[in-house]
């Protein structure tokens, strides 16, 4: 009887300890005392941001990240998107709402909000509506810096040893007025550091040859461009459509390839390269850029290849959702640009530059550092 009551007593202290545990490590990731709202594209319109937020959730809980996607179809369908914003003002314990992409409709559901609601914190990242409108509705905005990447760009460029450098774009991108004078700062920094700057029209991706058209033709002008230029020539196209090819093409050609358009690991070098993603590394950019690196040495052209350490929209949800924790205990206020900063550059995992869009002091833009493989 006496080893049966022992036996009995040591099962029951067992389960006890373990429930202990589990109790433990549930309030160890989700013991805080509100909620954060986080809007994010579906993982066909915006993977790395929808990754990104289901990083948060892993860290902090579903019951402190309420995750909720807007419509792959966002610019047909903003009623369905203000709908999904204002769902989460719903619950009085949501002390901030995350918007990124902040597609249209966002600031129509914040102006909704705002009607009962005062005490949200709103941030919004890669704004699709007009900068004046996002940034006096929000508390903070963030974005990519184009114009300054108009000098980092051709910085990394000659840190890699180009000596000239080849812009792809077409009219209809160059009537834009961001992407037309991130050209001319390349121009200029270019002068400065003594690079060759080589202009050249590709077929719009939107015109008679469509994207295939255009694709080939990247495929075709870079051996034609290393030919006349030489090795030590870095190019740049201002089109999605067109990096797998060039990255491809500059990787045979044995060029310099210093960032695409958009700049993310994530961008074109998976497809370019030929690296599958596992299921469980999905997400998972130290992964990525340890497969890119790999294809890179493999090839020859170490020292020849680079882009973001951390995929902008990544870093701007991961940025924004520690500030929101930090808000949500009373650490910070609604705008703090020190703060946000701070947190932007531990999501890009280095250092970042800072600039604020002129009169609108809490929209900020920025850059972030380049990882070169090699």
């Amino acid at each position: 009887m006496l080893k049966k009551f022992l036996a009995l007593l040591l099962a029951t202290l067992m389960v006890f300890a373990l429930a202990s545990c589990g109790t433990q490590q549930t309030a160890g990731k989700g013991n805080l005392d509100f909620k954060i709202g986080l809007v994010t594209g579906t993982v066909s319109q915006g993977e790395e941001e929808f990754r990104a937020g289901e990083d948060m959730v892993r860290k902090y809980g579903a019951d402190v990240i309420k995750h909720v996607t807007y419509p792959d179809k966002f610019a047909q369908e903003q009623e369905t998107t203000i709908a999904q914003i204002t769902s989460l003002a719903a619950d009085p314990k949501v002390k901030a709402i995350i918007i990124i992409q902040a597609v249209p409709g966002s600031a129509a559901a914040i102006d909704k909000i705002k009607e009962t609601r005062d005490d949200i914190l709103f941030i919004g990242g890669v704004p699709h509506e007009d900068p004046e409108i996002v940034s006096s509705r929000m508390d903070i905005v963030l974005e990519t810096d184009n114009i300054k990447r108009g000098e980092t760009i051709l910085e990394l460029a000659k840190e890699m040893g180009a000596k000239t450098f080849v812009h792809y774009s077409f009219p209809r991108h160059m009537s834009m007025e961001l992407l037309s004078r991130r050209r001319d700062v390349m121009k200029e920094t270019a002068s400065k550091l003594g690079i060759k700057f080589v202009e050249i029209d590709a077929p719009d991706p939107l015109g008679d040859a469509g994207i295939p058209g255009a694709q080939q033709f990247i495929l075709e002008d870079v051996p034609r461009q290393v030919d006349a230029l030489g090795k030590d020539t870095a190019f740049f196209s201002t089109n999605c459509a067109m990096q797998e090819p060039l990255i491809k093409s500059v990787l045979t050609e044995g060029a310099l390839y210093p960032e695409q358009c958009c700049p993310s690991p994530y961008h074109a070098y998976p497809g370019a390269m030929g690296i599958e993603i596992p299921q469980d590394k999905a997400g998972d950019v130290q992964f990525m850029l340890d497969q890119i690196n790999a294809k890179v040495v493999e090839s020859g052209s170490s020292g020849r290849f680079a882009t973001w350490k951390a995929p902008a929209n990544m870093a701007m949800v991961n940025a924004a959702v520690e500030y929101a924790v930090e808000y949500g205990k009373g650490n910070v206020e609604k705008f703090n640009k020190d703060k946000m900063v701070e947190m932007l550059g531990k999501a890009a995992k280095g250092k970042v530059q800072v600039s604020e869009l002129d009169g609108n002091p809490n929209f900020l833009m920025f850059v972030t550092e380049s990882q070169i493989f090699k």
